[in-house]
């Protein structure tokens, strides 16, 4: 993985985090329905990203 590679992990990684957050709070107060599962297919999304990164 080349420098910039390396960056956009990182990066990956803190809104894993914050989705993280994001998804805790929207299944303790379900206002908005489908949320979870939006939230639920970013993170894979995300996951997925950061897998094709480092294989490159």
């Amino acid at each position: 993985m080349d420098k910039k590679a390396k960056k956009r992990v990182e990066v990956l990684r803190q809104r894993i985090k914050k989705l993280n957050q994001q998804l805790a709070g929207a299944r303790q107060q379900e206002d908005e329905p489908g949320e979870v599962d939006r939230i639920e297919q970013e993170i894979a999304i995300v996951k997925e990203e950061i897998e094709r990164l480092k294989a490159s």
